[in-house]
């Protein structure tokens, strides 16, 4: 988009397997995480309408939240530096030096880095909570944990009218907060099928927090539970495996989000989940680093 961040147009890679071969399903990777250098993946899309209204407001500074690992954060340093706006991100626990990678990045990047511990950070969205920060920080534009909120669905509505332009049967994409699957479930109304794969342990949850941003009681989505590998950013060695062993066949996957993607449309195309015939659809949201 002009005038905005950079957007590279992804490509698209087939991904062939034994197992695949054997069920007659066909698997298309939509590589979103090379759209963009830092801001990659559904980051870009989620973060658009977010630093477009900003913008919009005359706001000079942006203050969202994070873990001391958040791709969001990672992701709203680096969109921010390169629009010309300031930043600052709330970090959840106490400062430990020296920086992991996540935060030094961030910082390099212009970040403003605020510590708040465990505690407070549990009232992120209360609004005493948010009164003191404005008193602190004073004026800035606010964008929640994950960047999920109505001009995040609103992004990731585009990106699913984009995605439509490819013959598909099923779309397959790893589910953090929801917004992604959100938006993609308003932009496709009902055609193909969608399949969400919560990364959180007992993510069930996001149901709700999904069906808050759509449009319409669509019936052509759902999640399945069994693939979080333990919970949020844990692995095992199954799946560490099947990450190494596929970046060998050039999927080059992280055991947060894609990496347990990939592993279950693996699983579910084994266990016949998938018709015969039919077309998969992987979107790569990101999670890998250029740093």
């Amino acid at each position: 988009m002009k005038g905005f961040l950079n957007y590279r147009q992804p490509p698209y890679q087939v991904w062939e397997t034994e197992e695949s071969n054997r069920a007659g399903v066909k698997i298309i990777v939509r590589r979103e995480d090379q759209n963009h250098s830092f801001v990659s993946g559904n980051k870009w899309w989620k973060l658009k309408y977010n630093l477009l209204q900003a913008i919009e407001e005359k706001q000079d500074t942006v203050l969202t939240f994070g873990g001391a690992y958040s791709n969001h954060i990672y992701a709203t340093a680096a969109a921010c530096q390169e629009l010309g706006l300031k930043s600052v991100g709330i970090i959840r626990g106490e400062e430990t030096l020296p920086l992991n990678s996540t935060l030094s990045f961030a910082r390099e990047k212009g970040m403003i880095l605020r510590y708040v511990t465990r505690q407070a950070y549990r009232k992120k969205t209360e609004h005493e909570f948010l009164r003191e920060l404005a008193e602190t920080v004073g004026r800035c534009f606010l964008i929640p944990e994950g960047g999920t909120n109505s001009f995040a669905v609103r992004g990731c509505e585009e990106l699913g009218n984009n995605i439509l332009n490819t013959e598909f049967d099923y779309c397959c994409l790893p589910v953090g907060t929801g917004g992604t699957l959100a938006g993609l479930i308003n932009a496709f109304q009902g055609a193909r099928k969608i399949v969400g794969i919560p990364i959180l342990k007992d993510g069930g949850f996001l149901i709700n927090e999904v069906k808050k941003y759509l449009k319409s009681d669509y019936p052509n989505w759902q999640f399945l539970l069994d693939y979080h590998s333990g919970g949020y950013a844990k692995s095992n060695g199954q799946l560490d495996r099947f990450i190494e062993k596929i970046a060998t066949e050039g999927i080059q996957t992280e055991f947060v989000y894609s990496g347990k993607l990939f592993w279950a449309v693996q699983d579910l195309i084994t266990k016949g989940f998938f018709e015969r015939g039919s077309t998969v659809l992987i979107l790569h949201t990101g999670g890998l680093r250029s740093t």
